[in-house]
């Protein structure tokens, strides 16, 4: 008989509300610092020394990146972990041009985005900009709500077949900005947007985003519509997770790194040293030894979630017939042979145990044989690290497309069971 189901503050309107209010991954780690502010952890800077004597809930920012941690009173971690990117189209370096009279802005694909998704669609503008301030540099996030910019398809009169056309990423995706000599360059225009001079403009990091909010949909409202499901939705359960569990003797830990989608190998992607140095530091300071941490990290696990294939009802045929996954049947274990998810044995058995206590069904996953599965922080995390890392998730259709969907049920569930692993000791 399962465990009576966790107390968890996770739905599908605070998933919405989260998601509105993060367009880049920067804003995802400054939504997330805000909830985790108010409920009293305090930022760390990894320039400076750490002391960890006057409260025991702790955050470090690094760019797009994010981890917190609430400390427990043994030494071995749980670790929740996701990513804080999603495909999109994002600014080249010269941006501004101009073909048939109209103003455009240069856009390429980051990740594997799904391109027609992102035709005909009212699109905003958000990032960060870095600037010259003095002799110093300092940056300004940067997030535009107004339909400012569009990719328009082309008509179905000027296809050749009527069937559509096949997207060129150089040629066919820059967005329409404006008409005529009176629209500015999009850099000055977003630098006066964001409150600086355009002139003290020395680097940006600037990309689309869908400006409709994401909402509830059918009848019943039972299901979520949203950009970037993948993968925000692992960054507010596993905040919400953090948030509702209890004090545990493993330190609780939640992971959010930038760059998943185009392989996590940055200064802040899960490739990097962010999570092994702050798990060190966070034993350094505490009076352990390298020793120490060697032992903590051997004794630790971390989930790597990431969002899952639902079945789709009108492409049933592209899953694996005898593992379907349904919206609103709870967490996903992800298993793949060949290590594009870092599921073994002994992890499918501890986010089991997780979900059984959370008292929510758990599905289990394997892709099609004979198709290319993607991936996840997962592996990388396992052998950056030589953590036990389990692949999980919550069912989604329309994975990396503009707008995205999953079950509103789904999203209390995903962070029950993710609250339950982080509380649950080996």
């Amino acid at each position: 008989m399962s465990a009576p189901r966790l107390t968890t503050t996770a739905t599908a309107r605070g998933l919405g509300a989260f998601i509105d209010a993060s367009p880049s991954p920067f804003h995802v780690c400054a939504t997330v610092a805000a909830e985790l502010e108010e409920a009293g952890f305090r930022r760390l800077f990894e320039e400076r020394e750490w002391s960890l004597d006057d409260t025991r809930r702790f955050y470090v920012i690094r760019g797009g990146s994010l981890i917190a941690w609430d400390l427990g009173d043994g030494n071995a971690f749980r670790i929740v972990g996701g990513h804080t990117d999603s495909p999109n189209l994002r600014l080249k370096q010269r941006p501004d041009r101009v073909s048939a009279g109209i103003r455009t802005i240069a856009l390429e694909p980051y990740g594997g985005a799904w391109l027609n998704s992102w035709l005909d669609r009212d699109l905003g503008l958000s990032g960060r900009l870095a600037y010259r301030s003095g002799n110093a540099v300092e940056h300004v996030l940067v997030h535009v709500t107004e339909p400012v910019v569009r990719v328009p398809q082309l008509a179905i009169h000027l296809s050749a077949d009527r069937k559509g056309v096949t997207l060129d990423p150089q040629r066919h995706l820059d967005g329409v900005w404006g008409i005529g000599a009176d629209v500015p360059d999009v850099l000055d225009w977003v630098a006066e947007y964001a409150g600086i001079a355009p002139n003290s403009v020395l680097g940006w990091e600037l990309m689309t985003h869908d400006v409709a909010p994401s909402r509830l949909i059918g009848t019943d409202e039972s299901l979520l519509s949203a950009p970037r499901l993948d993968n925000q939705g692992t960054c507010y359960a596993g905040l919400r997770a953090l948030l509702d569990g209890s004090p545990a003797i493993a330190t609780r830990v939640l992971a959010l790194f930038d760059h998943e989608e185009v392989g996590s190998g940055s200064e802040r992607g899960a490739a990097s040293d962010f999570l092994s140095t702050v798990l060190e530091r966070i034993v350094l300071s505490r009076g352990g030894s390298r020793a120490d941490y060697l032992q903590a990290m051997a004794s630790s696990i971390c989930v790597s979630g990431d969002m899952a294939h639902a079945t789709h009802p009108n492409y049933p045929e592209r899953h694996e017939p005898t593992h379907q996954i349904s919206i609103d049947g709870g967490p996903v274990l992800k298993v793949n042979q060949n290590l594009r998810y870092a599921s073994d044995a002994i992890g499918e058995a501890v986010f089991a145990l997780a979900c059984d206590t959370a008292g929510v069904p758990m599905q289990r996953y394997i892709h099609r044989a004979d198709l290319p599965c993607g991936s996840t922080i997962g592996p990388i995390t396992a052998a950056r690290t030589g953590l036990m890392t389990i692949d999980v998730g919550a069912p989604q259709l329309a994975m990396h497309s503009a707008r995205e969907l999953m079950g509103a049920a789904d999203v209390p569930m995903y962070s029950a069971a993710l609250q339950a692993f982080l509380s649950t000791e080996a």
